[in-house]
């Protein structure tokens, strides 16, 4: 259920909250808080207290048997008494956000956390540097929400509650709605899988995070273009859907696959497209870690069912995409598309098969890539995968 306030209520509310003390919340937090109130995280009422953080971290599954991937916690510098009213900062806008009561305040092993949900301890994963950059204390309780920040003045015709994305679903008719997860512009790959979900699906619903991505990642607002573009001039507008959410990328692999689905479900989503490297970063993780996971779950844990597909390519023998399950040509007739090596190949002025991308899509890209000042190009690694090898 949704906790974002409104009206005399919110006004109440904000009123009370300027005389509370100030918590400074960090931007995956500050994400993490307007998912509660909009009721992206439903059935969750606040921050996770301790139980619950260990039972996500070691088995996906709250105390009350409740299923979700990923702990939803917020952290302090000092120790908080049960009790306490506390009124929630952004770091990044210092506007108030909400107010949470404490029910709990514990420590933590980030350890524990990083190796459970994400595989590793290696602070150069992004996702884990989050955890391990945490302050002291953890603390757990109920949360009003005061404010949705700056994304539906930024983003008013992408920015979406679920509420939202529900009643265009209704109005239009749908009832299976599969939804893509998107950080990167589309290229030819993404248009792939958008177009063989739309073959069996009554919409497509492109969810693109608007929150924080990691240095090297295109802006928002480029994507944001690039994605218009295509789904003006290549998609049947009719069956397609666009929407952003609030929340930093995790780079989570597995687990974040299944958070993305989850909260799609709240959304109105039926299915969740599930592709190569799935919310991946690096090579801490294989191709299809993030679809087999969804083998792990327990009957009943998600409503939202996972559409998998395979690895996709060009290949210039078949004269078009393709994958592993409908190609027969060999490796050297296939182009492997990935946003990495896009990114990189951009980022360093190089030549792009026309293949890779539409040439619109493209041209956006290049004025991008061409404004940035040689200091504020960010080296992106090839990653290991876009080769099309497979993992040893």
């Amino acid at each position: 259920m949704p906790l974002l306030l409104e009206g005399a209520e919110r006004n109440t509310e904000l009123k009370r909250a300027g005389e509370l003390p100030k918590i400074v919340m960090s931007s995956r937090e500050t994400g993490d808080l307007i998912m509660l109130g909009i009721g992206g995280f439903t059935p969750l009422t606040g921050f996770m207290g301790k139980d619950d953080w260990k039972g996500v971290c070691a088995e996906m599954k709250m105390t009350d048997g409740t299923f979700w991937p990923i702990p939803i916690t917020l952290s302090v510098d000092e120790k908080l008494a049960p009790g306490t009213e506390i009124c929630l900062i952004s770091g990044e806008t210092d506007e108030i956000m909400g107010t949470m009561k404490v029910d709990e305040c514990y420590e933590i092993d980030r350890e524990f956390e990083c190796k459970h949900v994400y595989t590793t301890a290696d602070r150069e994963h992004p996702g884990v540097k989050m955890v391990m950059d945490q302050k002291k204390y953890n603390v757990g309780g109920p949360v009003k929400v005061l404010s949705e920040s700056y994304f539906p003045k930024e983003f008013p015709d992408l920015y979406q509650r679920p509420a939202e994305s529900r009643k265009v679903f209704e109005d239009r008719g749908w009832t299976t709605i599969a939804a893509l997860q998107l950080r990167n512009p589309m290229h030819r790959s993404h248009e792939y899988l958008a177009k063989i979900a739309l073959e069996v699906s009554d919409g497509l619903y492109i969810h693109q995070l608007i929150g924080k991505l990691k240095p090297g990642d295109i802006p928002a607002e480029v994507r944001v273009d690039c994605i218009n573009t295509l789904v003006e001039l290549y998609f049947d507008k009719s069956r397609v859907l666009t929407g952003g959410y609030p929340l930093d990328m995790r780079y989570a692999g597995p687990r974040e696959a299944l958070l993305h689905a989850l909260f799609r479900q709240n959304f109105g989503c039926s299915h969740m497209i599930i592709g190569r490297d799935h919310a991946g970063v690096g090579e801490y993780y294989g191709p299809f870690d993030a679809q087999n996971i969804f083998h792990e779950l327990w009957d009943g844990a998600l409503l939202c069912k996972m559409l998998p597909i395979d690895w996709t390519f060009w290949c210039y023998k078949c004269g078009g995409m393709a994958s592993m399950k409908t190609c027969p040509h060999k490796k050297e007739d296939r182009l492997f598309l990935s946003g990495t090596a896009l990114r990189k190949s951009l980022s360093e002025g190089g030549d792009v098969p026309a293949e890779f991308s539409r040439p619109e899509v493209l041209k956006i890209l290049r004025k991008y890539y061409g404004g940035l000042k040689e200091e504020d190009k960010v080296e992106v690694k090839m990653h290991k995968f876009a080769t099309g090898e497979t993992k040893k």
